[in-house]
């Protein structure tokens, strides 16, 4: 194989193209079975937690479709930053596992050089991961969103159980009919030993007996039409109380109308919450939710200005101490008197307290939205410069321990993937309580991963110890190492 550098010499050669080509090359085969494995598994996992949304509600092929296609984007915005550290992490310890690296390296090319062209695609990835988080994702849970209201509206499909009484109720709510079946077979629609009472609204009843019967929707799948055989239909007169009328037929159809409903779609519909928002639309949020604030604070001092005022002049009113009018004046809260309780006889005091506190709660809630907006915007910037972090990861651990193999695979980015995914969590809800800023509640995992690679990064050119191969008892004497002179350093 061709190296991209002579010993000695800095400058490039047509070579380093090739090399280039082929890391790219190398890359690309784990980075599509990652995307696609990991992506899968998300999506399969996503779409088992709402499939209780979508079953027994009629829905046709197209919703369904639509369903799944809304919900992909909120999983590839995970696992694209996942597939490439995995696709970094394999090529690369392929790469020293095959001696390829020792090969570079022996012609003169720079351990540190190898991951610029890496680099490069990890920035790209980057940019084309905030697109789509600021631009497709944002919309695509507006959708989905709005999908599941409408499907939250459409009451389910019609489904009858055998040898019960089954309460057929229309959408209006008004004039259930109960209906029982000795048997029905789902499979062909039919039903044996058929009993319906319906009770009309004048008050009188009617009971339909038939041997058998067949039931269908229509094509909207919003009326039930039942068709009876061989049956007795028992009817009241409230008119004439204590007559009824007896009718025999051989086939009769029951239409049953609105036992079920249409999917009215509402697109648009309703406000967007902070992950249905561009950066600029959470941007212009944030503005007008600081405007907002400092408008309560205005009007908070306003009212307690005033009210300073009001007692003021009510004290000037009342007189000094002694005056015959001195026990109108305010009188200390009892000591027996429950905490926060105020005293029912001086209103201004508890007006005032009543209106501290809506503004506190005001104040409170508008910072909280400001919060939460900062923390989806600093969002979507981190886990777009996580490709770029987990290439500089990925690349130095792979050939620090070259003959890790899949298993190094799968358990490195695991264990990055968990304390990233923690880190999210924990620091979007720090942030969101106002414990920690939302910059540094995103970005603390890439930070920290940003150290250790950059650290990592500038140790690839130092040879590793072979005698243990480089593998797993590698790790755990490189571990093993590092523990102990923690502890031969800490003070006894």
């Amino acid at each position: 194989m061709k190296v991209a550098y002579r010993a000695g010499h800095e400058n490039p050669s047509p070579e380093m193209g090739i090399l280039t080509r082929y890391l790219i090359r190398a890359h690309v085969g784990p980075f599509v079975f990652a995307l696609t494995a990991i992506t899968g598994l998300l999506f399969l996992n996503a779409v088992a937690q709402r499939l209780e949304e979508l079953t027994g509600k009629g829905l046709g092929w197209q919703v369904i479709a639509e369903f799944m296609i809304l919900s992909l984007p909120h999983t590839l915005a995970l696992t694209l930053p996942m597939a490439t550290l995995v696709a970094v992490l394999y090529a690369f310890s392929e790469l020293a596992a095959n001696h390829e690296f020792t090969a570079m390296k022996a012609g003169g090319v720079s351990p540190q050089r190898l991951i610029l062209p890496l680099l490069g695609v990890g920035i790209i990835l980057g940019q084309l991961m905030f697109f789509f988080n600021d631009q497709v994702l944002p919309e695509a849970n507006h959708r989905l969103r709005n999908l599941l209201l409408d499907l939250s509206r459409k009451s389910p499909t019609f489904e009858l159980r055998e040898q019960v009484v089954n309460e057929i109720a229309s959408t209006d709510g008004l004039n259930p009919v109960f209906l029982t079946a000795n048997r029905i077979d789902s499979g062909s629609n039919r039903l044996e030993e058929v009993v319906i009472y319906d009770a009309a609204e004048n008050g009188g009843h009617r009971t339909t007996y038939a041997r058998e019967g067949t039931m269908a929707f229509n094509t909207a799948r919003t009326d039930l039409f039942l068709t009876l055989e061989d049956g007795l239909v028992l009817e009241t007169d409230p008119e004439h109380p204590g007559a009824f009328r007896q009718l025999y037929f051989t086939r009769q159809i029951v239409p049953l109308r609105g036992v079920g409903n249409e999917l009215e779609r509402r697109l648009g519909e309703g406000g967007r919450g902070e992950r249905e928002m561009t950066t600029a639309m959470l941007q212009d949020q944030v503005d007008r939710r600081r405007e907002e604030l400092a408008d309560v604070r205005h009007r908070s001092r306003l009212d307690a200005r005033a009210m300073i005022e009001e007692a003021l002049g009510r004290e000037r009113a009342i007189g000094p101490p002694g005056a015959e009018n001195a026990p109108a004046r305010i009188q200390p809260y009892p000591q027996l008197l429950p905490p926060g309780l105020l005293p029912r006889s001086d209103p201004l005091t508890e007006r005032a307290t009543i209106t501290a506190r809506g503004a506190a709660s005001h104040a409170q809630a508008v910072h909280t939205i400001i919060l939460r907006n900062q923390v989806e915007i600093q969002k979507k910037y981190a886990l777009a410069f996580a490709c770029v972090v987990f290439v500089l990861l990925g690349a130095p651990l792979a050939v620090r321990f070259p003959r890790g193999g899949l298993g190094l695979v799968i358990a490195a980015s695991s264990a990055i993937f968990a304390v990233s995914w923690i880190g999210l969590i924990g620091g979007e809800n720090l942030a969101d309580r106002g414990l920690a800023p939302p910059w540094l509640a995103m970005w603390a995992p890439n930070l920290i991963f940003l150290a250790l690679g950059i650290v990592l990064v500038r140790r690839m050119g130092r040879e590793a110890a072979t005698m243990r191969g480089g593998g797993w008892d590698d790790l755990l004497w490189t571990l093993r190492g590092g523990l102990e002179r923690v502890f031969r350093r800490a003070p006894t």
